[in-house]
């Protein structure tokens, strides 16, 4: 019984004890939000080739009125119900790459590059900063090819009036060239054109001879060949990366956002600049991407933008890559 009761002093006074050691430690104010997120980048192996898929942020806006020409805007708006995105407003993500090769590193696509559109508010034009967290010497890169001159993936190869990538051969597709730089077409151009001209122009007088041209349908570098894609633009190329068994499709802008245009391959965004040829050309790239299981990297996807494809109903689906936490 004596030793019962000592128990229950001893407890009594260890609680007693407690109760102004709580009293007296400090209040502490709940943790300010932090306000931005983690660097954005992603590796993935394909055979011994390493890629680094490097977003430079997403656009966001109004969704515009005929951002889908061939479609209503109820229409539109029930597939990003569907997908359970805003009905009224637009992200569009933007996701250049990295190859390793092994004996090359190559940069495909430039992004917007720092400082473009300071309205963005640092939404826009993070690439450059997101390749040194990735690990990625802008100096060490070899060579920037580039899928097309449309200003997302061009604009990024200069800096403040000067070439980013001072070390690296600049490598454009031919047709590409050839549409761009003809002033018989700059002259026809609607005037919505006429500003992405100009801007053609710009960027490569920057760069000038830095610059070579390549034929879509030739390897670009070991391991990456090189596929005529036209529509979206007159010389929109897409790149297959190859190592051993292993095939990653880097489609540029084949599609803009799966959960519109894999889903629906006959709508046409308002990007594409010969709509029909862009929705032959995305037909037929999209049943190779099927037949042949291979996995596809979109520039316009979401972050990470990696994902396999398979048929459905109303043309394909995108199977989004789960996070590895291994390379």
């Amino acid at each position: 019984m004596n030793a019962l009761t000592r128990r229950s002093m001893f407890a009594v006074a260890a609680g007693a004890a407690a109760v102004p050691f709580v009293a007296k430690m400090p209040a502490h104010a709940a943790a300010p939000p932090i306000g931005k997120q983690a660097p954005g980048w992603y590796r993935i192996k394909v055979g011994s080739i390493e890629v680094t898929v490097v977003t430079d942020g997403a656009r966001h806006g109004p969704m515009p009125e005929n951002f889908v020409r061939n479609k209503t805007k109820e229409e539109v708006g029930a597939a990003f119900q569907a997908a359970f995105l805003p009905i009224d407003r637009l992200m569009l993500p933007f996701n250049p790459v990295v190859v390793n090769t092994g004996s090359k590193l190559i940069a495909i696509d430039a992004g917007f590059g720092p400082g473009t559109f300071a309205e963005s508010k640092g939404m826009m034009g993070q690439g450059q900063t997101n390749l040194v967290s990735a690990g990625i010497d802008i100096k060490a890169i070899d060579a920037v090819v580039i899928s097309h001159f449309h200003g997302d993936h061009i604009n990024g190869l200069v800096t403040d009036g000067k070439p980013s990538y001072p070390n690296a051969e600049v490598m454009v597709p031919v047709p590409e060239w050839d549409y761009w730089m003809d002033d018989g077409n700059m002259s026809r151009a609607p005037d919505a054109l006429k500003g992405a001209f100009a801007n053609v122009r710009r960027v490569f007088g920057i760069i000038g001879n830095k610059m070579t041209k390549y034929e879509p349908g030739k390897d670009v570098a070991p391991g990456i060949a090189s596929v005529a894609a036209h529509g979206h633009s007159p010389g929109h190329t897409l790149h297959i990366v190859s190592s051993g068994n292993s095939s990653l499709m880097i489609q540029a802008d084949t599609t803009i956002l799966p959960a519109l245009f894999v889903r629906n391959p006959g709508w046409h965004v308002m990007f594409d600049m010969d709509a029909p040829r862009a929705e032959e050309t995305r037909r037929r790239i999209y049943d190779r991407l099927v037949a042949d299981k291979m996995l596809v990297q979109g520039y316009h996807y979401p972050f990470p933008a990696l994902a396999h494809i398979e048929k459905a109903a109303s043309g394909y689906r995108e199977i989004p890559v789960p996070w590895n936490p291994v390379i």
